[in-house]
This record gives C-alpha cells, structure tokens and sequence, in this order.
C-alpha cells in the first residue's frame, strides 16, 4: 500500500493517466489501479518501467523505492496459516499488523485481538460446525499469535467500543466467560488500549450498522482504511468521504458511551454477575 500510494502521488504530479501508466508497462488501466491500492504484488521491471515514465532517474529515490516493490512481494508470518485464513482475510491481516492505531466497534463477540484462547476456541468452534480439532486449532493459534502485536514494544493504540450484546452473549461455559470478562478488566488498563462498554440501557446508536474497523498508519502516504467484514467476503474503504463517516460514527460511540474507567467498572459488574 505505501508503494502503491508513492507511485499515484508520483504519476498524478506527472499528470499521467492510469492508462497511459498502463500501457508503457503492457498492463490495463484497472491494474494500475490495484497496484496503487496495494491489492496486487509487484514486478521489479514493472516499477522500474514506471519510475522510467514518471521521470524518477535519482539513482537513490529509484533504490528505494524498488527495495520497498522487494519488500511488498515478502510473506508476512500468516501466510503460513493460509490453509485456514478466508481469500480476504490475509489482507486485513497485514493491514493489523502495519498499523500504528486500531479504532474499533464490536457487537456479536469480544474482539479477536482481546479474546482469551479458551473463547477464541468457543467462538471458531460455534462459527465452523464440524470442523477438526486440527483446523479449530490453527484458528485459534492464528488468532493468538495476532495479539502478540498488541502487546508488543512498537504496539498501536487500540481503541475500542464493545457493545454489552457482546459481553453478555455467552461463548463457552461459564468459567470461559468469567476468564474472558477477566482478561478484558486487565488488557484495558494497558497503556495503548482504551476500552469502552455501550450499555443497553443507553437504547439507539450510532453504530446500527454493525461492526467495523478503521486502521491508520504511520506513513503520512497511507490513507485510512474502514475494514467490514462479511459472511462470505469484506470490504476495504478508503475513500476520504466513507472513511469520515465511519470516523464519524466512531466519535459518537466513544462520546455516548461511559469512559475506560466507568467501563471497568461495568465489566467488573458483569464478572460479579457470571
């Protein structure tokens, strides 16, 4: 995506169109386009042709920008999962990991990045019936080595507004729940993760349309992303107008939910209740 993104801003400085890029690299204008978005690998002649034609000749700027095209065409870690990760799965996957903030909101499960591994286990369970032991496992390790990112030194900022649905929806037996409601307490009084309840007493909201994820990126070039998920694909938006929506959104749920640490306190109710 921030190769991508570098040569957009690279070829609309130039005033050239995706077709005209297209064809000095033998491709359509529609690849041009999905090469800008980051959904498609990279060939090192295809770069350097198009560097060519947007007039980059500084031997280092074109070094860079053609190690990034290398690093862009590497496997990230969850490639190795790949034989239990839906086709449209590995991309958010890589976008998680890329980004420097995580603004969420969650309505049917806790979210995959908070779960412990005895709910995770419940939940792919109850979302694949009749899968195997060995594919219920990989799920769940999948999800596990996941959060490792959340916890790391460079983590981003995690930020989260669970509705009560998904805290009161039990997955697994009680001792699962109690764990899950207690891992919630702890995780929230990290440092980089702020986590909010929506009560049901608060009745109507903003986030009616369900479960959505931004994520922003260190890189000034990189342009937010909205992530919603679906039951056979998902949707990647990142144009300006959707982005502001759901940021919108966003902002409305945090504003009329009760604070991180009101929001301790009603997961402590709830772990008192269960």
């Amino acid at each position: 995506m921030l190769l991508g993104s570098q040569l957009r801003r690279l070829r609309e400085t130039r005033g050239i169109t995706r077709e005209a890029a297209g064809y000095s690299i033998r491709a359509s204008e529609s690849k041009i386009s999905r090469m800008e978005l980051g959904r498609v690998s990279f060939k090192t002649r295809d770069v350097e042709d198009l560097l060519t034609l947007y007039g980059i000749t500084d031997e280092q700027e074109r070094a860079s920008l053609l190690s990034l095209a290398k690093e862009a065409n590497v496997a990230g870690w969850w490639h190795s999962y790949s034989d239990v990760l839906p086709s449209w799965f590995p991309t958010y996957v890589g976008l998680e990991g890329a980004a420097s903030l995580l603004r969420v909101y969650e309505v049917q499960f806790v979210h995959g990045l908070l779960q412990t591994e005895e709910y995770a286990r419940a939940v792919v369970r109850r979302g694949i019936k009749g899968a195997g032991e060995a594919d219920v496992e990989r799920r769940v390790a999948l999800r596990l080595e996941r959060q490792k990112h959340l916890v790391a030194e460079n983590a981003p900022e995690f930020h989260i507004v669970l509705d009560e649905a998904a805290l009161r929806r039990p997955y697994g037996d009680r001792a699962v729940m109690r764990g899950q409601l207690q891992h919630l307490i702890e995780m929230s009084e990290r440092p980089n993760i702020r986590l909010q309840v929506m009560p049901f007493g608060f009745g109507g909201h903003s986030g009616e349309s369900g479960a959505f994820t931004i994520l922003s990126f260190p890189e000034s070039d990189l342009s937010d992303v909205v992530y919603l998920e679906q039951l056979t694909s998902a949707l990647y938006l990142d144009k300006r107008e959707d982005v502001t929506q759901y940021e919108t959104a966003l902002k409305e749920l945090q504003h009329d939910s009760p604070g991180p640490d009101e929001s301790r306190d009603l997961l402590r109710g709830l772990l008192q209740l269960s």
